[in-house]
């Protein structure tokens, strides 16, 4: 395969998981809000919570779905894009993946059925129990799937034998280094999209005059989620950049634009710049003096490696991952500064009512998974030029295939993906621009002796536009 190739492999795989990713993350999400909306409904009895339950779960319904179909490709593709891999390290992300649809998908599976259409039929404590099954099971899907990837990245507890990756010892393969910090990160990422996207819902609907008890405690539950996890994840932030710094060097010293570190000085923070390969230095660089040894390795004069210290053929592309990396930050800056701004104005009793913070609240509701899909280019072009850190080189890791092939793959995966899930998210963004209702009227008759069968299904979620204005029950807000 010729190198042009190898780069289409590549942003075609980045283009089928950076789709992906992003079901997961709403579904990780919703899934535990869900359980947290139904546990509070059987503990308060108050209508509300099961009215924003009902709401819910339809959206999460087509997030599943989506994050299901997208999820085989990109099983598919280890088999045809990346065989090399695939016969190298499969002993280890094999299994890795069967344990995910072992354990995660089959528990899903078997519970999703009653979660989303048995409550009037199996009694309210049998329900919760579904819903907590569900959302354990994403919990578990994400470990797996970080427990593979984190190998990949920190390859710990194996030997190549016959030139192939033979695990010795499981326990190292899935604890490794970098796995609970990958791990603690993304579920946390996935808490706070969600609440992001939650908050933007209900802000969303205030600033259309819709205020009604359920989206006040859409906002007030999204804004107190943003006020908690936000400040949590700068923390794991913070230590996962020191695990990094520890095990891939590189990637760290890529992410800051350093090239060479003076012995006994204290290294700059630089906070904008772009990065030259070429040429070895970062143009137009906009630095701190001392900050970036205080905040890379906690100390005033600490160091670490620049990119001068490894080979050319060894170095990530560090202007992707500069940037990318800062995106996420700078996003992460944002959230925690809309959690503050949203416990002030709670404060001052304008939580609902003030359009500033309302405003911020709607624009920042994409925020969460555009910083997910900016962390995760960090972290795989970071690696580059390895697939497995270290240990084998993407390059020997593709499939056989021209130019041509790979192209023309690309591009049906960009038409389809584009018409498919396209769709998929317009219906999902219908679903949640009706809002929820309150009452009788925010769930259907589910079946029953002497009752019209009407099933409750996702796809009878959304009205047909989106400016059509829901109906308000009698009595209601």
């Amino acid at each position: 395969m010729d190198v042009d190739a190898l780069l289409l492999a590549r942003i075609q795989f980045a283009f089928t998981i950076s789709f992906h990713i992003i079901f997961p993350a709403l579904t990780i999400g919703l899934a535990s809000y869900l359980a947290v909306l139904e546990g509070l409904w059987l503990k308060t009895k108050r209508q509300v919570y099961l009215d924003l339950y009902h709401f819910w779960v339809k959206a999460f319904a087509v997030a599943f779905g989506m994050g299901v179909v997208s999820g085989l490709v990109m099983a598919y593709q280890f088999g045809t894009n990346w065989s090399g891999f695939s016969k190298f390290a499969g002993g280890v992300t094999g299994p890795l993946l069967a344990y995910e649809v072992l354990t995660a998908f089959f528990l899903e599976a078997g519970f999703l059925g009653v979660m989303l259409f048995g409550l009037q039929r199996v009694g309210p404590g049998l329900h919760f129990l579904s819903t907590v099954m569900v959302a354990v099971g994403t919990l578990i899907s994400a470990t797996w799937i970080l427990a593979s990837n984190s190998w990949m990245q920190t390859p710990q507890g194996h030997e190549i034998i016959d030139g192939r990756v033979v695990p010795v010892d499981w326990l190292a393969v899935i604890f490794n280094p970098s796995f609970p910090y990958r791990l603690a990160h993304m579920v946390v990422a996935a808490f706070l999209s969600t609440a992001l996207v939650v908050g933007a819902s209900a802000a969303w609907h205030l600033l259309r005059g819709r205020d009604n008890a359920p989206v006040r405690t859409m906002l007030a539950m999204a804004m107190g989620m943003v006020l908690v996890t936000a400040p949590i994840q700068a923390f794991i932030g913070d230590l996962h950049g020191l695990n990094t710094l520890e095990h891939q060097p590189a990637k760290l010293a890529a992410i800051e634009g350093h090239w060479e570190n003076k012995p006994g000085e204290a290294v700059p923070l630089i906070l904008f710049g772009w990065p030259d390969m070429e040429s070895e230095t970062t143009r137009f660089a906009l630095e701190v003096p001392k900050l970036g040894s205080l905040l890379l390795t906690h100390s005033w004069d600490g160091q670490f490696p620049g990119l001068k210290e490894f080979p050319r053929e060894d170095r990530p592309p560090s202007a992707v991952v500069f940037w990318s990396f800062r995106v996420m930050v700078g996003l992460g800056l944002l959230m925690i500064l809309l959690g503050v701004s949203a416990l002030i104005a709670h404060l001052r009793k304008r939580l609902f009512t003030s359009k500033p913070l309302l405003r911020y609240a709607l624009a920042m509701g994409p925020a969460g998974l555009v910083a997910i899909l900016a962390g995760w280019i960090t972290t795989e072009v970071g690696r580059q030029p390895w697939v497995v850190y270290g240990v084998m080189r993407t390059a020997d890791a593709v499939s056989a295939h021209s130019l041509d092939q790979v192209a023309l793959t690309l591009a049906i995966f960009v038409v389809v993906y584009f018409l498919v899930f396209g769709a998929g998210t317009v219906y999902l963004l219908r679903i949640i621009g009706k809002g929820p209702l309150t009452g009788e009227s925010a769930h259907p008759v589910d079946g029953g002796p002497g009752e019209m069968r009407q099933p409750m299904r996702p796809l009878s979620g959304a009205p047909e536009r989106l400016d059509v204005e829901p109906a308000t029950p009698s009595g209601g807000h």
